[in-house]
């Protein structure tokens, strides 16, 4: 199947929102209107058929992530059934990544240094094994919360930037401090109830 691969970062249109919101709508893709919304928004390129219609996006909004503390682009993808296995998925993705790094490269200071991968697909996560895959230049970096793979693929010329603030880990220090821990073993006191 022949692909247009067009993009639309920050030119996302009101018409295109709405395209985009019933094509996740109709691929069963996101429900919630409002989450498509949101989603659109952030579309990076679409895919066209020969036809002109929709049948893949790619997406991506900042995130820090805790252990890195850069931001990074957080980057999902998603074809129609009928493009799936049609061998787009790296071009498709390898386009994506060139729109956002020509947009961070037009920045005065960066937004991102990169793209964050959280591999939902377990066909692509089993097929991607090795700790840096130089087809989709990512590196492992770990496992999401989800157990999934997360792989990190830093733009041309990458400059880290000033860390963003540590999470604030005393509530969590805090909340864990009241939950007994069962294999911790308290001493027997020689008053009270204890027997010998």
């Amino acid at each position: 199947m022949k692909v247009d691969i067009v993009p639309c970062w920050k030119q996302v249109r009101p018409e295109l929102a709405q395209e985009l919101m019933a094509f996740w709508r109709d691929n069963k893709a996101i429900g919630d209107d409002a989450a498509a919304a949101a989603r659109a928004m952030q579309a990076v390129c679409v895919a066209r058929d020969e036809s002109g219609a929709l049948c893949g996006v790619g997406t991506a909004v900042v995130k820090v992530l805790p252990r890195l503390r850069q931001p990074m682009y957080y980057y999902r993808q998603y074809f129609a059934k009928g493009l799936r296995g049609q061998h787009q998925e790296l071009p498709f993705y390898l386009r994506a990544k060139q729109v956002l790094q020509d947009y961070n490269a037009s920045l005065d200071r960066p937004e991102s240094l990169g793209i964050l991968l959280e591999v939902e697909n377990s066909k692509i996560a089993a097929a991607y094994k090795h700790a840096y895959e130089p087809a989709f230049d990512a590196t492992f970096i770990g496992y999401s919360p989800r157990g999934l793979q997360l792989r990190v693929s830093y733009f041309d010329g990458a400059e880290l930037l000033a860390p963003a603030p540590a999470p604030v880990r005393g509530t969590a220090m805090a909340a864990r401090a009241t939950i007994p821990d069962p294999t911790r073993i308290q001493p027997a006191s020689r008053r009270g109830n204890a027997r010998s």
